[in-house]
């Protein structure tokens, strides 16, 4: 899995460093099951994607629904286990640890990486 660094262009902000690109069908499906916890500054890039489930997951997320020019178009915090979200006009969804996305991401933003 290739891994990337994401960036809120707005304000330059780096929301993580350490990202995987789950970009083939086998490796969205795996998506973060079997990990016990995302370390700070690690995520998940998914595309394409446009909906998530945290059923198997052992911890919470946060999930940003980008679309195709990787603008924000909804930010969901603390995803527990076993819950589901759904944005039909995503394109990418970005899995970071529960917390991390609630303060640096707003709607509109717009994400590099």
């Amino acid at each position: 899995m290739k891994y990337v660094q994401v960036v809120n262009t707005k304000n330059n902000t780096v929301l993580a460093d350490k990202v995987g690109v789950a970009d083939t069908f086998l490796l969205r499906l795996k998506g973060l099951l079997g990990r016990k916890s995302l370390e700070a500054g690690e995520g998940l890039v998914l595309y394409p994607c446009s909906s998530i489930h945290c059923y198997g997951m052992k911890f919470a997320i946060d999930a940003i629904f980008l679309d195709e020019n990787k603008k924000v178009l909804a930010l969901y915090s603390w995803l527990e286990p076993g819950q589901t979200a759904k944005v039909p006009r995503a394109k990418y969804v970005l899995e970071l640890g529960a917390g991390s996305a609630c303060f640096d991401v707003e709607i509109g933003d717009i994400l590099e990486f």
